[in-house]
């Protein structure tokens, strides 16, 4: 058994805080992917009032087997009325900047993506302050579902990689490597303007030189935001963490990252997709780019 290392330890959240958001994630219904996939940073995302939100679930329709979301029970239909409480809850926050994402519906013919066009629009209307960034499945590959996405215009367009090619088959069955490059690099040429994001998680047996080749591969799509972290265990039935990697070993990474030209890269062992998502702000302002808005 891999013993956890003293800097994997998480402060005990603020609880008064993390009840206020969990009110109003409640009250209007909503679920959040800090909840449903046992994130470690949930105190203090909801200590500082932000939160992920989990659209289209909480059921997966793939069964990925380092994920903590449930993909036993069948997927319900579309809720026509999510979108407007997602926006109020984004409202209700104050929230300036905004993550949305999803489980998989490869149930749905477009995987989920007019939801997020709707929720995307909904949020414009109760927040035009709030920068929105979606973190999308790879809709199995159904570019004009993705074209529906970005014609919302999310300030970012995120899509996880999670994962080195070589270990696709045991952690991602369901995913495929060149399918989500092909997702960001699409994203890119359709929309330009929208600044794309990935992350992948480590500890699952890849080496550094793995790490590095797919932050290449990442570059030649001219994705623009890297998040590394560690894989975390969510229980005994998934898969187990191979090595706990050194706070030491993701600087490096962070160095290497941004000298071959991400715009931004996010390394640490508890980093996630979304994990101090608002710093985009900033990044924004000091790259800006023409938007387009309908």
């Amino acid at each position: 058994m891999v013993v956890k290392p003293d800097w994997l330890r998480v402060k005990a959240p603020q609880w008064e805080r993390v009840g206020s958001v969990k009110e109003i994630l409640r009250d209007l219904g909503l679920n959040t992917v800090c909840e449903e996939a046992s994130c470690p940073n949930i105190g203090e995302c909801f200590n500082n009032g932000t939160a992920t939100f989990l659209i289209m679930g909480p059921a997966c329709t793939r069964a990925c087997p380092y994920c903590d979301i449930d993909f036993e029970k069948k997927p319900k239909p579309l809720d026509p009325t999510e979108p407007e409480r997602l926006a109020e809850a984004v409202r209700r926050m104050q929230l300036n900047h905004v993550v949305v994402t999803s489980v998989n519906r490869d149930d749905l013919s477009d995987g989920g993506a007019a939801q997020f066009d709707r929720c995307i629009r909904a949020i414009r209307l109760a927040s035009p302050g709030t920068t929105i960034e979606v973190l999308i499945p790879d809709l199995c590959g159904n570019w004009d579902a993705l074209a529906l996405i970005l014609q919302a215009n999310p300030e970012v367009l995120n899509h996880n990689t999670e994962t080195v090619p070589r270990l696709y088959r045991r952690v991602r069955p369901q995913g495929d490597y060149g399918r989500s490059l092909e997702l960001l690099q699409r994203t890119r040429e359709l929309a330009p303007w929208i600044y794309t994001k990935t992350g992948i998680m480590v500890g699952l047996g890849e080496t550094d030189d793995e790490i590095r080749q797919v932050m290449r591969d990442l570059r030649r799509v001219n994705c623009d935001i890297l998040t590394l972290g560690q894989y975390l265990q969510p229980s005994q039935k998934h898969l187990g963490v191979q090595n706990f990697i050194p706070p030491e070993q993701f600087d490096s990474w962070r160095e290497y990252g941004e000298s071959i030209g991400f715009l931004q890269v996010v390394a640490s062992p508890l980093t996630r997709s979304s994990y101090h998502a608002e710093q985009v702000r900033a990044l924004m302002e000091r790259y800006p780019r023409m938007k387009s808005f309908e």
